[in-house]
This record gives C-alpha cells, sequence and structure tokens, in this order.
C-alpha cells in the first residue's frame, strides 16, 4: 500500500478531515473514517482473490471476540498469502465491534477494488490486510491527520502542557497492555466548565516498547495539526491517539485511567502554601518545645516536599526517554535493548562463508558488503565497516539501536550488529533486485525498467526521504542519495540505502556545517560542496539530480555531449528550448507519458535551483507528483559547477582548517537527536 500518502496540514489542508466539536458519547453505526489502498492488484478469480475472500470471512465471523482484536492468514506461505486484522477500540462492546467489523469488511471491495493491500479505518474500528506478514510489527509508515474545527479561546498554555501530560501519562498505560488491550482512557480537568478527554490505543500485538514509541510518535506530531485546537486525532497502521473537550468514548474502559490531572492556574494566579497544622494539645509549651513543634513539622514537610518533586521528575525524565524504557517486567520483545540487535561474529562467519568475495555484493568508502544467509534460512546483507571509523562502542551501539527503529518500505531495513574486537559489523535485509544504477545506466539492461516502473521509484524514493525528513523518529539528512545507493525489491519497489550512516539533526534543526564534505561527487549541492553547509535541501539538490538521471538514462557525472559537460546543463538547455522529451530517454519511447515526464523533469530542475529556497520540500516533491491539479512553478536556469571549480573550492576549505575526507564516496557516522 502507499507508504507515504502523508498529509501535512500546511501543505494541502483542503484533504484533511474536519472532526466534528460534538461528538455523541453512544456509537450506533460506525463511521467512515479513511481507507489506504495499494496500486498493485490482483486478479479477478485468482488464487489471492479466494484467499482474500477467506480473510475477510474469518475477521467477520470472528468479531465478537472480547480482545477486540483477531489476526488471521489464508495460504500456504507463497506469494498468494493473505495477513489480515481487525482492531476495534478499547471501549466497544461486542455489538458495536461486530457491526463495524461487518461494515468494513463489506466495503473493502468497494473502496479498495483487487488492492493487494488495503487499510481501512472507522470511527471505532479498523481493519487491514496484506500479502506481507505484518503482525507483530511496528508500522509508521502512513500516517493521518484530523482536528476538531473550533479552537481552544483561552489559556491555550496551559491547555497545551495539560494535554501533553495526560497523553504522555496514558502512552504507558496503554503500552503496559491490562486485560489483553493496549488501550487506555483518562479525562482532566482543564476549568471550571470544561474536561479534556484522551484515548490511546496500539494493535495489542506489539511489544510494550513498540507501543510505546508509536504513541510518543503520534504524541510528537500533535502540534503540527492539532496546536490550539479542541480536538485531534493522530492514525499510524499501528496505533492511533485521540483527544477532544467533548466525552467521545464509553466510560466503562477495560484499562485503568490515571488519575485526572488538576486544573491549569491562570498565569497570574498565585498558589498559596497549606495552613500549618493545629497544635496537638491545648496544653501551654516551653518556648523550647514550642520552637521544635513549629520547626519539625515544617522540617518533615520539606523533605517530603521534595522527596516527592525528585519522584515526579524522575517519572518525567522516565517517560521522556524511550531507550531506557521498561513498561513492563517480562517483555522479551524490547528491541531497545541493545543485546536484542546483536549478532555473533561467528553467526555472521559462517553466514557469509568468511566474507568471501564470491558473496562479496558491493564495495563502498566505508566498507565492503556481502551476502549471507542465516541458519534459518534468512537471506542478509553484511555491511563490513573499515576499521579506520574512529567511532567508539558505545556510541556504535546507541545509533545501532536508533537506526533500527527506522521502518518504512521504501528504506532498506537495518535488523542489528556485529562488535567483537576491530570487526564492527552492520547487518541489513538483503534486497535481491542490486541497485537502481545496475539499470540504469547499462544500455542492455535499461528498457527493463520502463517508464511506469521509473515512475514508481521516483515517487517511491519521494516517500522514503521524506520519512527521513520528516516522519521517523529521527530526523536525518541522507547526504549520498544516488543511484547506487537505491536498491530494488523483487517487485523493482525503491529502497533507499546507507541512510544509517548520514547525518541525523535535531528536530528543530534546519541547517549544519562541517569540515568533512563527504558524498559523491556530481549529486552534492552547491553549498555544500563548496562550503561545507547541508539541510534537507541538500538532500532534495541530489534528489533532482536522480530525477533528470532515472529520465534520461544518463550518469550525471559522466555526461559529455557537444558544448554541455553536466546533465543539469543539458536538461535545463532542452527545457528553455521547449524540447524537454528530447531530454528523455530513448528506451521510454513506447512506454512514456509526456505529462508525467515533462513534470518530473520540471520537478528536477527545481530541485537543483542554486537558492535553496527556491527547492521545494519533499512533502511538496510527493504532492507535485501525486496531483496533476497542483500547478509548479517555473524553474530559473540552474547555476553550474564545473570540476575545476568545486575541487578548487575544497582545495581553499582545506587551507583554513578543513580536512579532506580520504576517499569521496565516504560517509560518516556523526551524533544524532532523536525526535
Amino acid at each position: 500500500m502507499p507508504s507515504a500518502i502523508i498529509f501535512n496540514p500546511f501543505v494541502f489542508p483542503s484533504l484533511f478531515f474536519l472532526i466534528s466539536s460534538t461528538i455523541p458519547t453512544t456509537i450506533s453505526t460506525p463511521d467512515f473514517v479513511y481507507k489506504d489502498c495499494s496500486n498493485a492488484t490482483f486478479a479477478t478469480n485468482s488464487s489471492y482473490q479466494t484467499n482474500l475472500n477467506s480473510v475477510l470471512t474469518s475477521l467477520s465471523s470472528n468479531s465478537t471476540t472480547q480482545s477486540g482484536f483477531y489476526n488471521t492468514t489464508a495460504g500456504e506461505g507463497g506469494a498468494s498469502t493473505i495477513y489480515g486484522i481487525f482492531l476495534c477500540r478499547g471501549d466497544d462492546t461486542e455489538d458495536v465491534c461486530r457491526t463495524c467489523v461487518a461494515t468494513a469488511v463489506s466495503a473493502v471491495p468497494l473502496y479498495c477494488p483487487n488492492s493487494k493491500q488495503a487499510i481501512i479505518w472507522y470511527d471505532v474500528c479498523m481493519i487491514r490486510y496484506s500479502n506481507a506478514s505484518f503482525f507483530g510489527k511496528l508500522d509508521e509508515s502512513f500516517i493521518l491527520y484530523m482536528w476538531n474545527v473550533h479552537n481552544i479561546t483561552n489559556n491555550v498554555t496551559g491547555f497545551t502542557n495539560l494535554l501533553g501530560d495526560t497523553m504522555n501519562t496514558i502512552a504507558i498505560t496503554a503500552a503496559k497492555g491490562q486485560s489483553g488491550k493496549k488501550f487506555a482512557t483518562a479525562e482532566a480537568n482543564f476549568n471550571v466548565s470544561q474536561k479534556l478527554y484522551t484515548l490511546a490505543q496500539c494493535t495489542p500485538d506489539l511489544s510494550s516498547s513498540d507501543c510505546y514509541t508509536c504513541l510518543t510518535d503520534c504524541i510528537g506530531r500533535l502540534p503540527s495539526c492539532c496546536s490550539g485546537k479542541q480536538g485531534g486525532r493522530v492514525l499510524f497502521p499501528s496505533c492511533n491517539i485521540r483527544y477532544e473537550i467533548a466525552l467521545f468514548y464509553e466510560n466503562t474502559t477495560t484499562a485503568p485511567a490515571p488519575a485526572p490531572a488538576p486544573a491549569p492556574a491562570p498565569a497570574t494566579q498565585l498558589v498559596e502554601p497549606p495552613p500549618r497544622p493545629p497544635p496537638a494539645t491545648a496544653k501551654k509549651s516551653s518556648p523550647a518545645k514550642v520552637i521544635v513543634a513549629i520547626i519539625a513539622p515544617s522540617a518533615v514537610a520539606l523533605v517530603l516536599l521534595i522527596i516527592v518533586g525528585i519522584c515526579l521528575l524522575n517519572r518525567k525524565r522516565k517517560m521522556m526517554k524511550l531507550d531506557t524504557l521498561e513498561v513492563t517486567e517480562n517483555d522479551s520483545e524490547d528491541f531497545t535493548k541493545v543485546e536484542s540487535l546483536q549478532y555473533d561474529l561467528s553467526t555472521l562467519q559462517a553466514a557469509t562463508d568468511n566474507f568471501s568475495d564470491d558473496n562479496k555484493i558491493g564495495e563502498g568508502g566505508f566498507g565492503g558488503v556481502y551476502k549471507g544467509t542465516l541458519s534459518n534460512g534468512q537471506e542478509v546483507a553484511v555491511k563490513r565497516l573499515r576499521r579506520s571509523s574512529g567511532q567508539g562502542v558505545d556510541e556504535f551501539k546507541n545509533e545501532v539501536v536508533l537506526l533500527v527503529k527506522l521502518q518504512h518500505r521504501n528504506l532498506v531495513k537495518l535488523l542489528g550488529f556485529c562488535l567483537a574486537g576491530d570487526e564492527k559489523l552492520l547487518v541489513y535485509e538483503f534486497v535481491p533486485n542490486k541497485s537502481l544504477d545496475y539499470f540504469l545506466f547499462d544500455p542492455e539492461k535499461q528498457g527493463l525498467i520502463d517508464w511506469p516502473r521509473r515512475y514508481k521509484i521516483i515517487q517511491g524514493i519521494a516517500r522514503g526521504m521524506l520519512y527521513l525528513h520528516e516522519d521517523s523518529q529521527l530526523r536525518i539528512i541522507h547526504r549520498d542519495l544516488k543511484a547506487s545507493n537505491v536498491l530494488l525489491d523483487t517487485n523493482m519497489n525503491p529502497k533507499i540505502s546507507d541512510f544509517g550512516m548520514a547525518r541525523i539533526f535535531g528536530v528543530d534543526q534546519s541547517q549544519a556545517n562541517t569540515s568533512r564534505i563527504v558524498g559523491t561527487y556530481g549529486y552534492m549541492s552547491p553549498e555544500y560542496a563548496m562550503h561545507g553547509l547541508f539541510s534537507v535541501k541538500s538532500d532534495v539538490y541530489s534528489f533532482g539530480i536522480l530525477v533528470l538521471e532515472i529520465i534520461s538514462g544518463k550518469r550525471n557525472s559522466g555526461f559529455y555531449q557537444s558544448d554541455v559537460e553536466d546533465l543539469v546543463s543539458h536538461a535545463w538547455m532542452q527545457w528553455r528550448d521547449k524540447a524537454p522529451l528530447e531530454f528523455m530517454d530513448p528506451t521510454l519511447r513506447d512506454s512514456y507519458t509526456s505529462d508525467e515526464v515533462m513534470r518530473c523533469i520540471q520537478i528536477g530542475l527545481l530541485c537543483v535551483q542554486e537558492d535553496i529556497n527556491e527547492r521545494p520540500s519533499m512533502s511538496s516533491i510527493i504532492l507535485l507528483l501525486n496531483s496533476y491539479s497542483t500547478a509548479i512553478s517555473t524553474p530559473q536556469q540552474p547555476s553550474f559547477f564545473p570540476p575545476s571549480r568545486i575541487i578548487t573550492s575544497l582545495m581553499s576549505d582545506q587551507s583554513t582548517s578543513k580536512s579532506m575526507p580520504s576517499s569521496i564516496n565516504e560517509v560518516s557516522i556523526t551524533e544524532m537527536e532523536p525526535r
């Protein structure tokens, strides 16, 4: 299913749903919320359809389960095997759950006809199916925002603080999964006449740590969509949250709600200390006893206040520190623990035949990549880092723990690592169809990727980059996006690789400077190559180069034709002369759609503008790729940087204390800050 139909309220607000301010507390018939259907389809009367019918029937017939959750599988493990679930809201009665699931099962063929994967949300339930198993896996590949049309009219800061505290509390409660449901609700007093009602829920097959990760990611999105609103929702496939100032759920919930938070005081209100306790007896005491009677209770009260303050502070820190959270004592699936990610060196040596050259499938500036097969038959790609990387053991472990949480269909998944003596190894999922450059720049293989496939590859790369820039737990600047770092799976879907060796920003950081220029000439933005300045717009520049390469089938770095020496110059001249289709790879003549090709060329030229403010964001790029009615800005002539100018600039920087990298393809492991 499309993994990056991301709704950004600042980019296309007209696509968002609005929540009514008046929400009934008694749920009768389910209200449709949204659906996401894959573009890949199956044939009517095929084994795929037979298995899907079996899954949908099973979901409907098991909708009376008390847990409100059910998963099922149909098929024998092949490409036609279907995995399906339903999830009802934790406060649903059996009748409400059954009605909603039955409605959703009936609606799926209408909303998503012949789609191989689909997910459909109603107000009180969700069903999902796919031909790839997603059971027990944290999935944030799709995000939906919704908000109430009405605003909070007073003490917005107090409301925001109350919302954050209450949401963080029920995230922990839901993640604990008491009574078999990862679901929690809570209410808190906002002012004399208004209460805040909150809800959090995960699919119960998630581990407690993954549930907490998912919910905190939802909570972190609230300011983007719902700041100052009376209500809001954030939905991922694996979890969702919601808040309103009107009761929208049944009060009889299975998970205990946290105690209501106190009403926030106005900014000018002073809180008086509690009155002193009365004397224990009316008996007259000596001055010394009176002093002791006054001081002792005060001292005890002060100590108690200090202890309570420390406990509350530690609790808040524990809630906010994701990597040390243990919401249950026996959570064996806590993937935030380093040990669960570590492979033995002997295991990887056996899998790769001791890193045999016969198993070597790639070589980068930081080391070689080897294909391996684990004892359970799983194929992996093992990246053997050069021993001169210079990174400490603890830093390396912390980085892997964070990067392994990045999950998106257009990213190569990092499975774990190995540390043994001087050996540092990264273990990735194995992607069988090699890299994009293997097909794109080989005259004998170019014909294997026609225009529909190339257009799909461009869209997939854009979705993966948006996830890295805006929608993952980390804000990641790739710094080396190129054709050889885009791998293709069995269905020729693109997967961005080497993102784990990139620069990771703080959530509010927009730009940085580096004394170590890493990456590949031809894909570097001018401000990065010449001055070491990089940002998300540096990646946008690289994306633009890659788009132009995909359209033309030519390498930017090796392009020479008549009086032009680089691909960008050639693309601009064809665009300027109103002959953009002449820029296209001749092998596409029988499969291209002119509107799509011209739109992609225009997007590519916008991405390589010298002024970074003129380059679109990845979210805007996805909108332009998916909406033909959206107007595209007219690109200006890009600035051209011949190789001699780049090298001169880098050498000049070196003379002012900047150090040149040992390899222009090298990528550094650097500091990171989680979102």
